[in-house]
């Protein structure tokens, strides 16, 4: 991030891991995570997540059996290097005693198998809105942003945004340094069921600059754009 930018921590990515030894399943919960917005890793053994204990990290989703080892013997160990962060367990054993267990020992939730991925993706929403409250200002090129006011100032002075001039803004602010094709950028603001002309995004983003002239967001000559 260069200097000129200052955010609010959930405009960055939140790093996920997941240590779940089936592997489907791994990979399912995986899927719908990214789909999420957020960056995972998955391990698929005790020891192979505990070799990354000290990785910069936001959430653990654990299994509570894991080969020869338990779920509980790792959050032990995650909750000593930083008791703060937020662990969720998700496991076949709906016991009381399990859960209790897990509470004492400092996780945020357990989920028990099987459960709906959608499920699983709106409690890691809540638990990471909940542990990283930010202010939902941005302030980037000289212009102040309100995401959840959907406002942008300059100097003081509001500066009137269309919906979709808005929301391109913000999925190029929010994916600072990532180029986009034009599919890319009408499947995420303008939808995947959207059946008009490519040429939307052209329109809008020229909208947009003449609007924003000093944001810095480049044209990658064929291939699409990004805000540098």
């Amino acid at each position: 991030m260069q200097n000129n930018l200052l955010f609010y921590n959930e405009s960055m990515k939140k790093v996920i891991n997941i240590v779940e030894d089936e592997k489907d399943l791994n990979e399912l919960v995986k899927s719908y995570l990214e789909k999420e917005g957020y960056i995972v890793n998955s391990y698929l053994t005790f020891d192979s997540a505990y070799s990354h204990i000290d990785d910069y990290c936001n959430l653990w989703i654990l299994d509570i059996m894991l080969d020869d080892k338990s779920g509980f013997d790792l959050i032990e160990a995650i909750k000593s290097k930083d008791p703060m962060i937020p662990v969720v367990f998700m496991s076949a054993r709906d016991k009381e005693f399990d859960r209790i267990i897990g509470l004492e020992k400092g996780s945020d939730d357990y989920i028990t198998k099987p459960f709906s991925p959608k499920e699983l993706v709106l409690r890691i929403n809540n638990i990471i809105r909940r542990v990283y409250k930010e202010d939902d200002h941005i302030s980037i090129n000289g212009y102040d942003i309100d995401e959840n006011q959907r406002t942008v100032f300059r100097n003081g002075k509001q500066i009137e945004l269309t919906t979709k001039e808005f929301d391109l803004l913000m999925l190029f602010v929010k994916n600072r340094g990532t180029a986009f094709v034009r599919e890319q950028i009408l499947e995420k603001v303008w939808d995947e069921n959207y059946y008009g002309s490519d040429r939307v995004v052209d329109d809008t983003l020229r909208r947009l600059r003449k609007k924003l002239p000093d944001m810095n967001i480049q044209t990658i000559y064929g291939f699409g754009y990004r805000l540098g």
